[in-house]
């Protein structure tokens, strides 16, 4: 039996791994990895978003720390939230004592007194969750900077991603009795060397050894863009409109439009698959004269400034910066086609470092080097009409026997950890199938 993968990233070679008998990965791009590359530029490197390595799954945090054996480090996350100049400790309620004395009651005050209703949609859970004190200051204007879309309009099935303190620990938080929220993240591991990316390569090379235990045996087809797929007397033939290749079983880890596109769905399935909303995501390397590196992040609500994250680069590796160098990424969401999206790179790399100096973080004559890089697919939106829409696309891929894995094709909000677990749990079907 011969399967294919549509998709090289992170869960298109995760499948590979696990799969038994003979695979082969077909991705669009010169090389693997999708949203977990690590680009370099003049020695600087850095990722296409703040990749850790981390999980509440211990099998899987388990295996990502073995596969990249000697080549990891243990960290600590030392997050901030930059709220009226002042320095929050992430997540933002475990340090309303950094606050203003005003801002830190408002948020105790509106936790504890917090008579909001049930709630139907993103907006109301923020405040249903947090009182109003929290979710004006902070929640509300994050999550409408990196969403792009009013949190009235989005769902609530992906609310557990979100962290939610316990009132022990808020209370604690605005008296000034330290806490650590999200535990399972205070600590994580990442790449000494390579960035993220390492954790691909080490991925694509163990995909492709072949396993006599397993008989297993991968080869990876590179530049294959997918046109069309159709299933012909039990086989599915997939062309990239010059080359055909032919499966017995096919999974599919590219985003569910290009799936929908390629294999020429009814009329119904196009029409909600285009209702589908995403976000598209802009990296923006910013290479430094001077030392940055005592902090791994900092959360920006602040409107005004395009950013809503930026990464130290240093902090998690002093690889990825030129000796006596080091360097920050900016992280932008845009959707597809708006304002933001359509600005030169120059653009961006200009509104990137003035907000950067405005906000007291470099000075104009720290910068280096710049780097741009742009993904159309970066997060998965759940709009309110998005359960309804999956179940109509779902329901016709499932009836044609097409497996699907990964953030994008399953269409869900999945950090790495998820994309592994998804592709292992597939694997183990398809195995005994």
């Amino acid at each position: 039996m011969k399967i294919g993968i549509l998709g090289g990233g992170l869960t298109g070679l995760s499948l590979s791994y696990f799969l038994k008998g003979e695979t082969e990965i077909l991705e669009a791009e010169n090389k693997c990895g999708g949203l977990c590359q690590s680009p370099v530029k003049n020695g600087f490197a850095y990722d296409i978003g703040g990749h850790i390595i981390f999980s509440k799954d211990a099998e899987v945090l388990k295996l990502m720390i073995k596969l990249l054996e000697k080549n990891i480090d243990k960290k600590m996350r030392k997050n901030f939230v930059l709220f009226k100049k002042h320095l929050v400790k992430y997540p933002f309620e475990n340090d309303l004592s950094a606050l203003p004395p005003k801002d830190n009651f408002e948020c105790l005050y509106y936790y504890l007194f917090n008579n909001y209703p049930a709630p139907k949609n993103f907006e109301e859970w923020i405040y249903y969750t947090f009182g109003k004190g929290i979710a004006e200051k902070y929640m509300m204007p994050y999550n409408e900077k990196i969403w792009k879309i009013p949190p009235k309009k989005m769902g609530m099935e992906w609310v557990s991603r979100v962290p939610k303190p316990p009132a022990e620990d808020v209370i604690k938080s605005a008296i000034g009795i330290p806490t650590e929220g999200y535990t399972h993240q205070l600590y994580f591991y990442y790449p000494v060397q390579g960035g993220i990316q390492s954790l691909i390569r080490v991925l694509e090379k163990r995909a492709t050894q072949s396993d006599a235990s397993k008989m297993h045996q991968t080869t990876i087809t590179n530049n294959f863009k997918i046109k069309k797929i159709i299933k012909k007397e039990g086989e599915w033939i997939v062309s990239d409109g010059k080359e055909e290749k032919k499966f017995d079983k096919l999974v599919s880890s590219i985003p569910v439009f290009e799936l929908v596109d390629a294999l020429d769905a009814p009329a119904n399935v196009k029409k909600v698959a285009k209702k589908l909303k995403y976000n598209s995501f802009i990296a923006v390397l910013i290479g430094l004269h001077r030392d940055l590196s005592d902090k791994s992040a900092i959360y920006i609500p602040d409107k005004n400034i395009i950013f809503h994250r930026i990464c130290f680069n240093n902090y998690f590796s002093k690889y990825m910066s030129p000796p006596k160098k080091s360097s920050l990424v900016a992280e932008i969401t845009a959707s597809p086609n708006d304002k933001i999206w359509n600005m030169s790179d120059k653009e961006i790399i200009q509104k990137v470092i003035d907000d950067l100096v405005n906000l007291g973080v470099i000075q104009k004559s720290d910068v280096c080097e710049t780097d741009v890089t742009r993904r159309k697919y970066g997060y998965v939106i759940y709009d309110i009409d998005y359960e309804k829409n999956m179940e109509i696309i779902n329901t016709w891929l499932d009836s044609l026997g097409i497996f699907r894995c990964g953030r994008f094709a399953e269409f869900k909000y999945l950090n790495m950890d998820a994309c592994i677990r998804n592709a292992l749990e597939l694997s183990k079907k398809i195995n005994q199938s």
